[in-house]
């Protein structure tokens, strides 16, 4: 369950970032933030899986 809690508190800051980034009108940057994000979260869930392989 830590897992998803890792992953889970990383994802909501970083919306929360994007949704700051958005309320100043910079989209691209809220977009590129959300990519990152995703990413980041996929790297934890993937590296998590390897450890238990």
């Amino acid at each position: 369950m830590d897992l998803y809690k890792t992953m889970y508190l990383q994802l909501f800051n970083r919306v929360t970032d994007a949704l700051e980034r958005l309320e100043r009108g910079d989209a691209e940057g809220a977009r590129a933030l959300l990519v990152s994000a995703q990413q980041e979260a996929e790297a934890i869930y993937m590296e998590a899986e390897a450890e238990e392989a």
